[in-house]
């Protein structure tokens, strides 16, 4: 039921039912995303700054503390339940082992179709990559999917209207390259295997 509430509160966001939230989020996402851009830091480097930095203060806060006689810094006893290693590790195993198995098989020529699709995305990735940082990719992909879904949500009808008009665009198109083309092609294949 939590996850419920949940999945339901993030819709209200990206959908900006919860604009004061969004808008929060966008403003946040954007002054992290100058700092990485204007500052020249990575993310690794700036973690490492705050990690240092929080531990510098809490350690003078209990060195101070135990001078002057007042209470340690409030800490939670941090640990990690066995029970939930043990889950992480099974939900990382199963995950794993999925992706080896489909590895697998497209390293094996099993299936064309999937390894196609992944070389497309691979590429796809590269191209992307070559463009720009990962950052500012990043800062990117959370701004349209900060945006798209409510802009579709506003606009449903028109947008619909415009993909169903050129989806049929695109299958008279197929028609006419597989009666032109394709079965020409394909003609050709099966006379050059005759031939053979």
């Amino acid at each position: 039921m939590r996850f419920l509430e949940e999945v339901l509160v993030f819709a209200d966001v990206i959908l900006w039912k919860r604009k004061n939230v969004t808008v929060r989020i966008l403003l946040v996402t954007l002054a992290v995303w100058l700092v990485f851009e204007r500052s020249g830091y990575t993310l690794l480097s700036l973690v490492s700054s705050v990690f240092l930095l929080l531990a510098a203060i809490l350690f003078l806060w209990a060195k101070s503390a135990a001078i002057l006689n007042r209470p340690a810094p409030p800490l939670p006893e941090l640990h990690l339940s066995e029970e939930m290693v043990n889950e992480a590790a099974t939900f990382i195993r199963l995950r794993v082992n999925t992706l080896l198995s489909v590895s697998h098989d497209i390293a094996l020529g099993k299936d064309s179709r999937l390894f196609f699709k992944v070389a497309a995305y691979l590429w796809l990735i590269y191209f992307l990559g070559g463009l720009t940082d990962f950052i500012t990719l990043g800062y990117t992909c959370f701004v349209v999917i900060l945006t798209i879904p409510a802009l579709y949500d506003r606009f449903e009808d028109h947008i619909d209207k415009c993909v169903i008009g050129a989806y049929k665009k695109l299958q008279l198109l197929y028609v006419k390259l597989d009666g032109e083309y394709i079965s020409r092609l394909q003609k050709w294949i099966l006379e050059q295997k005759k031939l053979s």
